[in-house]
């Protein structure tokens, strides 16, 4: 996938896009909980959803903000955990490049 998947809705409803970018600005700025770990969590998440994009993009913006390839298995084991060997295949798809 290459650009913004988002592209679409900037295109079409830029206040939307807006909020949406403001959530993410919100979300992942470098205070509290270093920004690798944010990332992590945000993969998990769309592992258990998912969301097999989310799940590569965030692994990655993860590994470059200093994460490990260790503690991105670590993520996907809680994934596992908390939503089941589902999130694992999605996480599996996802990180093959990756990890």
């Amino acid at each position: 996938m290459t650009g913004n998947p988002l592209n679409t809705i900037k295109k079409a409803d830029p206040d939307l896009f807006g909020l949406i970018e403001q959530g993410g600005e919100l979300t992942f700025y470098e205070e509290g909980i270093p920004l690798q770990y944010k990332f992590l969590i945000a993969m998990a998440l769309d592992a258990s959803k998912g969301a097999e994009n989310g799940v590569r993009n965030l692994a990655t913006q993860a590994i470059n903000a200093g994460a490990t390839k260790e503690e991105v298995m670590q993520a996907v084991r809680i994934a596992n955990y908390v939503s089941g060997v589902g999130s694992v295949h999605i996480a599996a798809n996802a990180l093959k490049d990756i990890v």
